[in-house]
C-alpha cells in the first residue's frame, strides 16, 4: 500500500516514515505539493497536517476528494478540537491527534482502508 505524508516539518515526516516502514512512502512538505504529488503517485492513503504554509490541509484535502472521492485521508492534528469540523467537512475520513503512538497510526489506516 502507498501512503503519502503531508507536513511541513520534516521532522514529523520522518517519524511517520519509521512507523511506517512496511508500506510505500512519498511525502510533501505543503497542501501544494501534496496534490500535485498525489496525481503523479496515486496512493491509497494520505496522512495531511492541517496547519502548513502555502496551503493547509483543509484546502488540500478538499482538492485531493475533488481528484479522487475514494481515496482515504487521515487529518493529523495537534488542532483537532478547532479545526476538526473543518476537516471533515473538506472529505477527511478520519482524525488523529497528536501527539500518537505507532499503534494509533497503524490503527487508523486499516479502519479507513479496511485492510491490515
Amino acid at each position: 500500500m502507498k501512503i503519502l505524508i503531508v507536513d511541513d516539518e520534516i521532522a514529523m515526516r520522518e517519524i511517520l516514515k519509521i512507523m511506517l516502514k512496511n508500506y510505500v512512502i512519498v511525502e510533501a512538505s505543503n497542501g501544494r505539493e501534496a496534490i500535485k504529488i498525489f496525481c503523479e503517485e496515486r496512493p491509497e492513503v494520505v496522512l495531511m497536517d492541517i496547519m502548513m504554509p502555502l496551503m493547509d490541509g483543509i484546502k488540500a484535502t478538499a482538492e485531493i476528494k475533488k481528484i479522487d472521492p475514494n481515496v482515504k485521508i487521515i487529518a493529523i492534528t495537534a488542532y483537532a478540537t478547532a479545526k476538526g469540523d473543518q476537516i471533515l467537512e473538506a472529505g477527511a475520513d478520519f482524525i488523529l491527534k497528536k501527539p500518537f503512538t505507532r499503534r494509533e497510526v497503524i490503527e487508523a489506516i486499516k479502519n479507513v482502508t479496511g485492510k491490515t
